[in-house]
C-alpha cells in the first residue's frame, strides 16, 4: 500500500467510525466536510502527503469558513484553489442549519485563520510544493459542530460526555497520521491541538510545540499573527 493511500484509508477509517457518533444539546447540527467534500479532502492528502513529512501541524476542527466550505485544513479559499491549486465539487451535509450552508468554492467569504496560516507559509516558501516538501497539515477533529442558532461549537466545549468517543477516535487517527509522516516536530496550532498531541505521542520520540491559533477571535492573534508564528517556530528549532 503506497503512503498516499494509507493517508486516504486512515482518513475514510476515520469518516466510518465517526459516523456512528450522536450528539445532543447543545450540538444540533454537525457537518462532516470527510463525507460531502472528500473529493477536495482525497485530492489534498494525494497530491501532498507523499513522503516523509518532518513538520506535522494540527489544528483543532474546521472553520465555517474554511474545511467546511472546501474540505481542507484552514482551507481559505483562494488559498486552497489558487495556491494549492485544489478544486472540486462539493455537496451539502446531510442536515443544514439554515445559516450555515455550505457554498464550497463558491463562498463568497474568507476564513481569516486558514488566510494567516497559509498567508504566511505562502510568503515563505513560495509555492506550495516547497512548504509541503517538509509539513504537512491536518485538523485532529474533522467535525463541526453548531448549537441551535449556529453558532460554533469547538470539540474542547462538548460535554464529557459527549467527546469520549470523539476524541478517542481522533486520537487513534493522529496517532496512524504519526506512524505514516513520521515527523520529528509535531506543531498545535492552539492549546487544545498542543494538548492531545502531547497525550497521543506520550514518550514518542517527536518534539511537541504550538503556535499562536491565528483566529481573530484572539486579540493576540490580531497583532501581527504571522511575525509571532515564526518566532515561536524560530525559538522551537523547528524554523531556522
Amino acid at each position: 500500500m503506497s503512503q498516499r493511500s494509507s493517508l486516504i484509508t486512515i482518513a475514510q477509517r476515520l469518516r466510518e467510525d465517526l459516523s456512528g457518533l450522536r450528539f445532543g444539546p447543545p450540538v444540533y447540527h454537525v457537518y462532516n466536510p470527510l463525507t460531502y467534500a472528500w473529493a477536495a479532502h482525497r485530492k489534498y492528502l494525494a497530491r501532498f502527503g507523499k513522503g516523509r513529512h518532518p513538520v506535522l501541524i494540527v489544528g483543532m476542527n474546521p472553520g465555517y469558513f474554511g474545511m467546511v466550505q472546501t474540505g481542507v485544513p484552514f482551507g481559505e479559499i483562494n488559498a486552497v484553489r489558487d495556491w494549492m491549486k485544489i478544486e472540486e465539487r462539493i455537496g451539502r451535509p446531510h442536515r443544514e442549519h439554515p445559516r450555515r450552508r455550505v457554498e464550497g468554492f463558491g463562498c463568497e467569504r474568507s476564513e481569516v485563520s486558514g488566510k494567516r496560516l497559509w498567508g504566511l507559509f505562502a510568503e515563505r516558501f513560495g509555492v506550495a510544493d516547497n512548504f509541503f516538501a517538509d509539513h504537512f497539515v491536518i485538523n485532529y477533529c474533522p467535525l463541526a459542530f453548531f448549537d441551535m442558532e449556529g453558532r460554533n461549537l469547538t470539540p474542547d466545549k462538548l460535554p464529557a460526555s459527549q467527546s469520549a468517543s470523539l476524541l478517542e477516535a481522533c486520537d487513534q487517527h493522529l496517532r496512524r497520521v504519526g506512524e505514516i509522516l513520521q515527523p520529528e516536530w509535531l506543531i498545535g496550532v492552539g492549546d487544545f491541538a498542543e494538548k492531545r498531541a502531547r497525550q497521543v505521542f506520550a514518550g514518542a520520540p517527536v518534539r511537541i510545540g504550538k503556535i499562536l491559533h491565528p483566529s481573530p477571535a484572539s486579540p493576540a492573534a490580531n497583532k501581527n499573527w504571522a511575525k509571532r508564528a515564526t518566532e515561536q517556530l524560530k525559538s522551537l528549532g523547528t524554523w531556522t
